[in-house]
């Protein structure tokens, strides 16, 4: 058997288990079809929301993995909604795309910048030609987060300005201009890349709100309108901007809304749901993240454990190494699980946690663990940073999925939105 790397704390009868329970995984491209993810498909198919995580948005074969179990659900098992990690004014544009037509990269033009890829310009096209053949019985798409300012808002701000008060415009752009670039590359990721042009993006967001108010108004009842607008759009640019990761400072802490988004959908539609997202989000218990694993999230996973107890399902996407697109992932740490899934001499492969797991590796599963999670800032050579934990493998995870080597997602050419 060749592996390539070794895991340290695990016993042979857990390697063993694995090697005998996994169930080799074909192909990993979303067009890819055959009975190979059946047993896998199967148990998802009486979940009311199936959580599909990934430990990293920029891999073409964790992503079509992911893709080809959501096909499977919807054509076999009569799923019904997609629900993506974006904002509900985005998840609102893609939705209408996959029900009405039109250009699919204009619907994608402003989404969060992992959802600008061909790989999601496929998934839409497919749910597109789905809804095309099944008018009455249609797959929609929703964004989980709340509705978030995006870049045309600035523009209408702007424009606003410009009309009503040209003088004070300059002042305006100067506040405006650099932090509507969050819209393209996160702002915490600016700050990794050392491009952040070092204020706070929220502190001149807030600065450019006040320059709004303290702006003369004119009592042309369509600048008091125009006024009014402009400034309910600068509050949401406030707001997206210190809710942004950059903005809170870091990745703990978590939020309901998610979570009941997907629960009001559920109640007010009855449509299944299959939802993607990062693999700590989807996790249906409480990790724990960054390299001593300190900061705590209450997760959309653990919220929609609480709500639908066993009818959510969470399925865990990781890998061992390879092509990132901008970086190179080298083999995990030793004491990543990744590592132990490394032992299984497969290209891809998926493990299931059902009752017939052996007394000692049941004992393995529902120990602590620690995966990969990988985001954009991640520094290979800070390798073992890029983790996070949770209480017990069994209980954050119905399944998990590794991908030996990967490869980068196909991304869009940028424009000139963000």
């Amino acid at each position: 058997m060749t592996t390539t790397s070794t895991s340290t704390g695990t016993s042979e009868p857990v390697h063993e288990w694995l090697r005998s329970a996994a169930q080799p995984i074909l192909g990993t491209d979303s067009t890819d079809t055959g009975p190979d993810l059946r047993k896998l498909t199967d148990r998802l198919a009486t979940a009311t929301v199936v959580g599909l995580g990934e430990s990293t948005r920029f891999s073409r074969q964790t992503y079509g993995v992911r893709d080809r179990i959501f096909r499977a659900l919807v054509t076999e098992h009569g799923f019904r909604t997609l629900a993506i990690q974006d904002n509900a004014r985005s998840g609102a544009r893609l939705d209408a795309y996959v029900r009405t037509g039109g250009d699919p990269l204009a619907a994608l033009a402003g989404a969060w910048r992992p959802w600008r890829t061909g790989d999601a310009v496929a998934t839409l096209e497919w749910i597109r030609a789905h809804n095309l053949e099944h008018p009455d019985d249609q797959v929609g798409i929703i964004g989980v987060q709340p509705p978030a300012a995006e870049p045309a808002d600035y523009d209408d701000v702007l424009t606003y300005t410009r009309r009503w008060a040209p003088t004070r415009l300059a002042e305006l752009e100067s506040k405006l201009t650099p932090i509507r670039t969050a819209h393209r590359i996160d702002e915490h990721v600016q700050h990794h890349q050392g491009i952040h042009p070092g204020r706070p993006f929220a502190e001149d967001a807030r600065d450019a709100l006040a320059l709004l108010k303290s702006l003369p108004r004119s009592a042309d009842p369509g600048a008091t309108a125009e006024f009014a607008t402009a400034l309910g759009l600068l509050r949401s640019i406030v707001d997206f901007h210190e809710h942004s990761v950059a903005g809170r400072g870091g990745f703990g802490g978590g939020e309901p809304a998610p979570a009941q988004t997907l629960i009001d959908h559920y109640e007010h539609t009855g449509a299944r749901i299959v939802y993607w997202d990062g693999i700590a989000h989807t996790a249906a218990t409480d990790p724990a993240v960054g390299g001593t694993a300190a900061a705590r999230m209450r997760t959309e996973g653990s919220h929609l454990r609480a709500r639908f107890g066993p009818a959510y399902r969470s399925v865990g996407i990781g890998f061992h190494h390879g092509d990132l697109g901008t970086t190179h992932a080298p083999v995990p740490h030793p004491e990543l699980a990744d590592a132990t899934f490394g032992t299984v001499d497969l290209p891809a492969w998926f493990v299931v946690f059902g009752d017939e797991i052996p007394a000692e590796v049941r004992a393995w599963t529902s120990a602590p663990a620690q995966l990969r999670v990988i985001s954009g800032i991640y520094d290979p050579a800070r390798d073992e940073e890029a983790r996070f934990r949770v209480e017990s493998l069994r209980a954050a995870f119905d399944a998990l999925i590794h991908i030996r080597e990967t490869t980068p997602v196909h991304w869009l050419p940028e424009t000139d939105a963000g």
